[in-house]
């Protein structure tokens, strides 16, 4: 399945940029993400564990970054094993442009399942991809912005701490 879309995400591309590349950032982002660890460099690994449909998995993956022109596109290609449930591989092709309101993020997304998975059925599966991905990209949105007037203050403190991370 294929997918792309693009959000306005009010900061600079550096700052977009170092999220995307934070294995911090990136745990806070993927729906269901238990830890995180890596580096651009040598890629990350990641445990996730969701529910589709009636199938639940723990994944655990690795993510590379590749075709990395900083600041302005990156390559992200993962691929997750969740035992029974099959696989889920997927490759985004995110690209940033400074525009007046901060950053545009635009991107391509294509994800492939296999086992358990492929036998629910494309609607299922192509509905569930497109809210991850909406997801992460809403969540990364968030995280860079800061916290929106109606959240609450834990999430406030953490998300301001996110952003702190970030710049440093």
């Amino acid at each position: 399945m294929k997918m792309s879309d693009e959000r306005i995400i009010e900061a600079d591309r550096a700052t977009v940029w170092a999220a995307l590349l934070s294995p911090d950032v990136l745990k806070e982002c993927v729906p269901g993400a238990q830890e995180v660890t890596g580096n651009p460099e040598d890629g990350f690994e990641a445990t996730v564990t969701q529910k589709v449909g009636p199938v639940k998995a723990t994944f655990k993956g690795h993510v590379t970054v590749s075709e990395m022109i900083e600041p302005d596109s990156l390559t992200l290609t993962g691929e997750g094993k969740g035992g029974a449930a099959g696989f889920a591989k997927g490759a985004a092709d995110v690209r940033l442009e400074e525009v007046p309101e901060g950053t545009r993020l635009s991107y391509d997304v294509e994800a492939k399942v296999g086992g358990k998975l492929a036998q629910l059925g494309s609607r299922i599966v192509d509905g569930f991809a497109k809210k991850m991905a909406d997801n992460f990209f809403s969540r990364l949105e968030e995280v860079i912005e800061g916290p929106k007037e109606e959240d609450d203050e834990e999430e406030a403190e953490k998300k301001g701490w996110l952003k702190r991370l970030i710049k440093s």
